[in-house]
């Protein structure tokens, strides 16, 4: 998907989700230091010029290890609810309190140059209306994509970081830039972009892409991911598996990757040893490989899933791109239909920028899994997935 900012080029941004966290602790891929395993902290007190935000009252929130109780009390309508993210509009706070309050949706999504959500407090109300965490995301990647420049300041694209900065640095940088999120109320960042790419700093990846060298891509999207965790912020890697050598922009139609032989030396090489990142989520871009997923998107091929599970080992949450504002799904299906298909296929989380329709979908999604259709235990295991990424349990 193209995060160009839309108040510049009028595009649609689009996804969301909330990233694996276990117990335990890792070598960081940056300084090598070990580093721990553990849910989100509290909202730094040292984030500037920013408002804390406080965080979901603890009454909600299942002891650790109660997961399987806390998903089974949980009826159909309530579980399909934890898998989708819905675009909320950054200017009207009270229609996403309402939205919340009515749906128990597990995540919104924040896109465009709106604030008032993120300024106030306002989330504190969001998070009061849910029963359980909700997670809330941006696009927050720097450059030409960025959401709160105007309340905390620029921070430089990919390809500038990598050329300019050391990769302790863009941690550091990607620290700071957490603690302001996470002041305001967000809790995932749909960032860092690991696409490997050369091409012009506008095109659709471009100056979102850190090197056209898959290591370096690796180094400083690892140093970039861990700054945000030490912020307090979730990161989310995209757009697998790889946009980097794309036909096109999946906001305008369907985009063709190179075979996936290819995508193995070098657009998926990011994706290697995925555990060097520490906790993540994956999102899966809407992207055409010719002998994986038989012309269908990846964000909705079962191969595409089997492939991020089976041979890259990954075991935390994945979220779709933006299945409600590009072409390339919605020229083919309903929104409905696409998230349905979505988490037929493999995804936890299914996003939609464009918002609106939550009744509409899930409406859909149970009836689904009352027929079979979407297998109960396919949705208990996203929603596990799910809840754990949220500290909700486990």
């Amino acid at each position: 998907m193209n995060h160009r900012r839309p108040a510049a080029l009028g595009v649609a941004l689009c996804i969301a989700v909330v990233s694996s966290l276990v117990t335990g602790c890792q070598s960081d891929p940056v300084s090598g230091l070990a580093i721990p395993r553990s849910p989100l902290p509290p909202p730094p007190s040292s984030a500037r010029t920013a408002t804390p935000a406080t965080p979901a009252p603890t009454s909600t929130l299942k002891r650790p290890g109660d997961c399987a109780s806390l998903v089974t009390g949980l009826d159909v309508r309530a579980q399909v609810a934890q898998l989708v993210v819905v675009g909320v509009s950054g200017d009207n706070p009270g229609a996403t309190v309402s939205m919340v309050r009515d749906n128990q949706v597990g995540g919104i999504f924040i896109g465009g140059n709106a604030t008032a959500l993120l300024k106030d407090r306002s989330l504190d109300a969001v998070q009061a209306a849910a029963k359980l965490p909700v997670a809330v995301s941006v696009d927050e990647e720097g450059g030409r994509v960025q959401r709160i420049d105007d309340l905390d300041g620029e921070i430089p694209s990919a390809r500038v970081m990598a050329a300019t900065k050391s990769p302790a640095q863009v941690r550091a940088l990607a620290a700071d830039r957490g603690r302001q999120l996470r002041a305001r109320g967000v809790t995932v960042d749909f960032a860092p972009d690991t696409d490997v790419t050369d091409a012009p700093d506008d095109d659709v990846i471009g100056d979102r892409s850190f090197s056209p060298d898959p290591n370096r891509v690796k180094t400083y999207a690892a140093a970039f991911a861990a700054g945000l965790r030490d912020g307090g912020v979730q990161p989310v890697l995209k757009h697998f598996p790889g946009h980097g050598h794309g036909s096109g922009d999946s906001h305008k139609g369907t985009v063709v990757t190179p075979p996936l032989a290819q995508l193995r030396t070098l657009d998926l090489v990011p994706y290697r040893n995925l555990a060097d990142y520490g906790p993540v989520s994956v999102m899966v871009g809407h992207l055409d490989v010719p002998d994986l997923t038989g012309g269908v998107p990846a964000s909705i091929s079962p191969a595409a899933y089997q492939l991020l599970r089976t041979e890259f080992k990954f075991t935390g949450p994945v979220v779709t791109d933006d299945l409600g504002a590009m072409k390339a799904i919605t020229a083919q299906y309903s929104l409905p239909d696409a998230v349905l298909k979505a988490l037929q296929a493999g995804a936890d989380e299914a996003l939609w920028s464009s918002g609106g329709r939550v009744d509409e979908v899930l409406n859909r999604l149970v009836q689904a899994v009352q027929s079979g259709e979407l297998p109960k235990t396919r949705v208990q295991e996203s929603v596990t997935r799910v809840l754990r990424g949220k500290g909700a349990c486990g």
